[in-house]
């Protein structure tokens, strides 16, 4: 394996392409000679956990998912190219799940504990120029449960190396921010950190060239910087730039800073930085606002995984997250609770979705056993840094989190451990205020003090109750909701857009995630069973709300509680196994938007638009719960067999003044859907096939439409993917939806056969999978059952040009064929 050359003093090479993997731990695996010819060959982002199907006996339980972890090894050989001598060489690693110890020909180079958190180590000093080099990782992920959600485990997010002259921008060495801007003219400051690795003192011109989004250079400066030997150095740079694009979700221009550093007349090294012109600003009086504008956060918590993927961070597959969370209505998202990928944060630069980018969920007390706590006094400042420095630059950022209700804030140890954290984010970037999300008490001294160390209070499902008597005691203090209930949406909304000192909501969550298995999930339960139920959810949301008042540990209280409540409603409200999904999101698992994503986006867009949904019928004898993170249970669906004559219950969303609703174009009934009615209407109407049809009405103008019609039996597949034309990278993806339609093109949303895929041509099939939280399929195979009648199946090209095929049968139904066309990819350096 060689690496491709070029002109450029500085080398970046992909590495993700051919690494050896075992899962296992065989004794001295990091030795040159130890023998891997008859370990897997795979290419990275790779998460062996997802491979796997779920299942109860691992010890990830219900938090992980269930699925599997244990301990694996990647090994990649290499050889050193002659040019790199006399420079310098490291690995770079975006994420490792988790507790990465990184061995070079047979040396340890170091470890690394924290999954989310990107590192790199030095490789200058030990490479070998004569004979292939053995880059290897022992990832263990052993020790379990780690978390109380999916993490994944491997090397699940990109690597590179990276090859410089002795002086150079050290990693994550530039940062750019904005001192001020209008529609007319921008200060833009750009501090460069150069690092000389020579043994004698160095002279060098650092060249600045701000490009605009079309690559056309708008504004240069040039400084001339002196560094020692063994040393760094930091200038600053101030440039004017005339008539600005601002960045915003609306307009999320993009400009790129070309950093040169010139010694001898000689560029030396070249550093390109993506940044966005923006201001913020936070105040009690005026809220957020972005470029002098207010803005309230429409915003969703959302952990890493992507669904049917595991925690593999596939480009494509992050920017597709952006875009499902963007067309749902969402303006910004809650990187729960860790930083995110870089390709996530590209992305959300890109297409404009803001971001609350945070970096834990425990500080030194544990909330499962085998947690970060063990690390976080050793490597708290270093994961810190990480996040920091990494991120800075990403303008979709606007606040940083320290912590997700952390146990210590309702202790004494809180308020110095907030300000060491919160000290240490300010001393990387200024420019964006900190957060921490509290659940339960929020008006002890202890709690009052961590938030003293904060520019926002973020409360986790405690703001109605607590905001009033908050500002009153504290009128000082901005707040927001950093989680919430779906089921609360209204009341959020509500409480943002009458104070301007409420900033918006990070609803929890935004996309369905793997891990904290069933939270979101409802059941059917005998009528005693409900109002048990009821009592002992009533309950814990009263704990819940004053959990840590008497500062003591709120987690240790809540677990106590939950194992005092009967086993059978604890059961209902935590089902556990097959479960292995939340549940919780307005977006399921593969992509598909749930009827709660429909309102969330009426009652913060506005717009003239309706949403109709059909409650699920109650059998016999049975009432259906939904509490916690549920809601009630709702089909957007008008096929019911069985039900001719029935009740059903419908549901309508809307931003109008009042709603009708039609079945089979004879008017069912009129009613308001104003504030009073939190842009809700609930008709009840005797089920028979046809049309069922909502109208927005504006006095008695009919604006606006949302039907549902009866569909037929299934006749045949059809495939939409996301994208039909591709790139040869060997990670670029496409996303097929796969639905069962009947002989009108409608689909029937009762489906639930398995589909079989066939493939054929550069590619691979990646990740099948549907939006059921409780099925217990594999999500890697040619196989899937429908669920509401859709599955999606995800294809992964290869490293070769062509067309792909991908042939999806079905029992009782015509099959269906698409062609994928995979482009030779655009000329990158490699280490193959």
């Amino acid at each position: 394996m060689r690496a491709e050359q070029s002109r450029s003093p500085r080398q970046q090479l992909n590495a993700d392409a051919n690494w050896k993997f075992l899962l296992g731990d065989p004794a001295n695996a990091e030795a040159p000679s130890f023998q891997d010819g008859s370990w897997r060959t795979v290419d990275l982002p790779h998460d062996w956990s997802i491979e796997q199907a779920p299942n109860e006996k691992n010890a990830t339980g219900s938090g992980g998912g269930y699925f599997p972890a244990g301990i694996g090894w990647y090994r990649k050989t290499f050889s050193a190219l002659g040019s790199w001598k006399g420079k310098e060489v490291s690995v770079e690693f975006d994420g490792v799940a988790s507790n990465a110890t990184v061995y070079l020909n047979g040396k340890k180079l170091g470890i690394h504990p924290y999954e989310y958190t990107s590192f790199r180590f030095d490789l200058t000093h030990d490479l070998d120029f004569s004979k292939a080099n053995i880059l290897a990782v022992r990832v263990d992920d052993s020790q379990q449960p780690s978390s109380r959600w999916y993490s994944g485990s491997g090397i699940y997010r990109h690597v590179r190396v990276v090859v410089t002259e002795p002086l150079h921008v050290v990693p994550w060495g530039v940062f750019v921010s904005t001192s001020e801007a209008t529609d007319t003219s921008a200060s833009v400051v750009v501090r460069t950190r150069l690092q000389n690795d020579s043994a004698s003192a160095d002279n060098a011109t650092l060249r600045t060239t701000l490009l605009s989004a079309s690559g056309q250079p708008v504004a240069k400066e040039q400084s001339q910087v002196q560094v020692g030997a063994g040393s760094h150095e930091e200038a600053s740079q101030t440039i004017a730039v005339a008539s600005p694009a601002l960045w915003s979700p609306a307009t999320p221009t993009l400009y790129r800073a070309v950093t040169e550093v010139i010694r001898g007349g000689k560029v030396v090294d070249r550093v390109e930085t993506s940044f966005g012109i923006r201001t913020l600003s936070w105040s009690v009086d005026k809220g957020l606002l972005l470029n002098g504008r207010s803005i309230k956060l429409v915003g969703g918590s959302v952990h890493h995984d992507d669904g049917p993927l595991g925690a593999a961070a596939f480009d494509r597959a992050e920017e597709r997250k952006v875009e499902l969370l963007k067309a749902a209505g969402f303006n910004a998202v809650r990187t729960a609770h860790n930083p995110p990928s870089p390709a996530f944060l590209d992305a959300c630069d890109r297409l404009g979705l803001l971001v609350l980018d945070e970096p834990f969920d425990v500080w030194t007390k544990s909330k499962v056993k085998y947690d970060y706590a063990r690390f976080f006094n050793d490597w708290w400042q270093q994961d810190i840094d990480s996040m920091v420095l990494r991120d800075r630059n990403h303008p979709s950022i606007i606040v940083w989190g320290i912590g997700n209700e952390i146990p210590e804030a309702w202790t004494p140890k809180g308020g110095p451990l907030a300000k060491q954290l919160a000290d240490r984010v300010r001393a990387l970037d200024t420019t964006r205020p900190l957060t921490e999300a509290f659940p339960g008490a929020t008006y002890t001294p202890s709690t009052d003090a961590v938030m003293s160390h904060l520019d926002i209070a973020g409360y986790n499902y405690n703001l109605k109750q607590n905001q009033a008597k908050d500002h009153e005691r504290v009128p000082s203090r901005i707040m927001m909701t950093t989680e919430s209930l779906p089921s609360a949406a209204f009341d959020n909304w509500k409480l943002a857009h009458e104070h301007s000192y409420i900033l918006g909501e990070f609803v929890w969550t935004a996309m369905d995630y793997l891990g904290e298995s069933g939270i979101g999930s409802w059941s059917y339960a005998t009528p005693e069973q409900a109002g048990q139920v009821a009592q002992v959810s009533s309950m814990m949301n009263q704990m819940m709300a004053n959990m840590g008042a008497d500062g003591k540990d709120p987690f240790e209280a809540m677990a106590k509680q939950q194992n005092a409540a009967p086993n059978p409603m604890m059961k209902l409200m935590f089902p556990g196994f097959p479960w292995h999904a939340a549940d919780s999101g307005d977006i399921d698992l593969t992509g598909f938007r749930k009827p709660q994503s429909y309102y969330r986006d009426i009652l913060w867009n506005g717009g003239d638009k309706v949403f109709a949904t059909v409650r699920l019928p109650e059998p016999e004898g049975k009432k259906i719960v939904a509490i916690g993170w549920s809601v009630y249970p709702t089909l957007p669906s008008w096929t019911w067999p069985g039900r001719e004559g029935k009740e059903m219950q419908v549901e309508v969303y809307a931003n109008t003044e009042k709603v009708r609703l039609y079945l089979n174009d004879k008017l069912v009934g009129e009613m308001p859907t104003g504030t009073e009615q939190q842009r809700k209407a609930l008709f009840t109407v005797a089920y028979a096939p046809g049309t069922l049809k909502a109208v927005g009405v504006n006095g008695d103008r009919e604006v606006t439409t949302d039907v549902l019609h009866t569909t037929g039996d299934p006749v045949k597949i059809r495939l939409t993917p996301d994208r039909k034309v591709l790139q040869a990278d060997g990670e670029d993806l496409s996303f097929i939806t796969v639905e069962a339609v009947d002989a009108h093109g409608l689909m029937q949303p009762n489906a639930a056969a398995e589909v079989n895929f066939t493939i054929s041509g550069p590619g691979t099939i990646i990740a099948v999978g549907n939006g059921d939280g409780t099925s217990t399929e594999s999500y890697q195979g040619d196989q899937r059952a429908l669920f509401h009648g859709r599955a999606l199946v995800v294809v992964r090209t290869s490293r070769t040009a062509g067309f792909i095929r991908l042939k999806v049968t079905a029992p009782s139904m015509a099959s269906a064929e698409i062609n994928l066309h995979t482009e030779p990819a655009k000329p990158g350096m490699e280490l193959r």
